[in-house]
């Protein structure tokens, strides 16, 4: 098992926090400061997924707190890159028709850029079962 690593950058007022690894529950709690960091730089957080191989229930129960969390408080929070593959639980749980997603950190990066603030989902997210030619 490949061994979780989270990095974070600021792109203009956001802050993208990427997830490398698998997201369950001996991560969570390490996941959970990572976003708790990101929202104390910035009320604009975009969680970038790309690199996940691995999410559970719990990780989703940590993404669910921070983009209500983000939402009350009048802030932004944004998901990219998330592949059905590895990310089910988003769709299972009927999330990913709820969260702003997009394909990529730019696609979310630009979205805010253009209203200030996250839109409903992007028309650009690929639905389950759709390949997305970033997955790999």
């Amino acid at each position: 098992m490949a061994e979780l690593r989270f990095s974070m950058e600021t792109h203009g007022a956001a802050v993208v926090v990427s997830a490398h690894g698998e997201l369950d529950i001996t991560s969570s709690q390490r996941f959970d400061d990572r976003l708790s960091e990101a929202e104390a730089a910035s009320d604009q957080v975009i969680l970038d997924m790309s690199a996940v191989d691995f999410m559970d229930t719990t990780a989703l129960a940590v993404i669910v707190t921070h983009w209500r969390r983000q939402a009350e408080e009048g802030g932004v929070f944004l998901l990219a890159g998330a592949r059905y593959r590895y990310t089910k639980a988003l769709w299972i749980t009927g999330l990913a028709d709820r969260l702003p997603m997009y394909d990529t950190v730019g696609e979310a990066v630009a979205a805010l850029a253009e209203t200030g603030s996250g839109a409903a989902n992007s028309p650009g997210v690929s639905e389950p079962g759709e390949s997305q030619a970033s997955a790999g």
